[in-house]
């Protein structure tokens, strides 16, 4: 597998952490000057009684599905190439990622910070750290593994399956750690309600789609029309998405800014952790380059989308789970922007490893 360049970056991706700040001034804006509005927009719900923001929900689903359309599910058979990469990436996601989460947030909700936070508070910021990293990235691994040359094929491989494993994994993991980590109550219904919306219904869309417009239209339409088109309204989706997230958690943002600085130490030790584990596995288990970068990526970033979604599903857009949510938001594209670079500048370690698998 020989070693692909790093991609330049694109202008909407070189300014990602500026659009992400003024997504936030907006949405603080919005949420307080225009209560009515957010309180309208934060009651609007997927089904009666399902705890499921709408708005979020749509937006959540204009993001993930056109990735979700290209999942070839045979494509999955591909992963017999490079088995140690996968092993390593769902190792470190799935075995890993969560339980350090949850240990980390003890330790810092629960005792170190907890003069700061108060008992209350801490159950919930425990709560929503764990919802975050129990949610392997899916949409923005792929520009983080383009701007590190990593191999789009295996990428999506990598990506697909931790979809597959969401399905059945995300609700007992948070289910388990966040009763045993926070003893806050995890209402089951509402929960699975959450993975059915954001990750069941836009698979089921998608797979759909893929089949239909490759009957009719043929692959090339598919790939190189139909989601091409669909990239202006997925940053749109995603810009969006981020204004209505910040407006609901205006409040908190505004009056708990101590308590966001507090939540982002944790999340960044965790982050760093995990892209610094996957990407030595990696190297061990000699993987080359194109396999190993993206597999830290995804070992490192989030779902944010889907953990945001949760934990205002579970607790309320106003809760202290939420906020942590968001504090992920906040810090995750500068810091994987820097886990970008910092595999790129160690790209020398694996060449002879590429070069052997060539």
């Amino acid at each position: 597998m020989a070693t692909r360049a790093p991609q330049p970056i694109r202008k909407f991706e070189r300014y990602l952490s500026v659009w992400v700040a003024v997504c936030m001034v907006l949405g603080v804006a919005l949420g307080r000057l225009l209560p009515g509005l957010t309180g309208s927009l934060r009651n609007l719900e997927f089904g009666a009684g399902s705890q499921v923001n709408l708005p979020i929900a749509i937006l959540i689903w204009l993001m993930v599905y056109p990735m979700m359309v290209k999942i070839d599910l045979t494509s999955l058979l591909g992963v017999r190439k490079q088995p140690k990469g996968l092993m390593v990436t769902l190792f470190v996601n799935w075995l890993v990622k969560p339980f350090s989460m949850a240990a980390l947030a003890v330790l810092f909700f629960n005792h170190l910070f907890l003069p700061f936070i108060g008992p209350a508070l801490a159950s919930q910021y425990v709560a929503g750290t764990i919802i975050l990293a129990a949610a392997p990235c899916t949409a923005m691994v792929f520009v983080w593994s383009r701007l590190t040359g990593g191999d789009p094929a295996y990428t999506l491989v990598q990506v697909s399956l931790n979809d597959l494993l969401m399905l059945v994994l995300f609700v007992p993991i948070v289910s388990f750690l966040v009763h045993g980590a926070s003893h806050l109550a995890v209402p089951f219904p509402v929960l699975f309600y959450s993975v059915v919306a954001f990750i069941v219904i836009p698979l089921a869309l998608a797979s759909a789609s893929r089949v239909v417009l490759i009957q009719t239209r043929g692959r090339q339409w598919l790939e190189q029309r139909f989601l091409v088109a669909f990239g202006p309204i997925t940053t749109l989706a995603l810009l969006a998405m981020l204004v209505l997230i910040f407006a609901f958690q205006s409040d908190n943002l505004v009056h708990h800014w101590l308590h966001v600085a507090l939540i982002a130490i944790p999340l960044l030790i965790q982050i760093y952790f995990n892209a610094s584990l996957t990407y030595l596995l990696m190297k061990l288990a000699r993987v080359p380059f194109p396999v190993a970068a993206p597999g830290a990526l995804i070992g490192a970033s989030n779902f944010f989308e889907l953990a945001v979604a949760v934990a205002i599903a579970l607790y309320g857009p106003s809760s202290g789970a939420a906020l942590a949510t968001v504090v992920g938001v906040l810090i995750e594209v500068p810091v994987m922007l820097s886990v970008c670079r910092a595999c790129n500048a160690t790209r020398g370690w694996f060449e002879s490893t590429a070069s052997s698998h060539a």
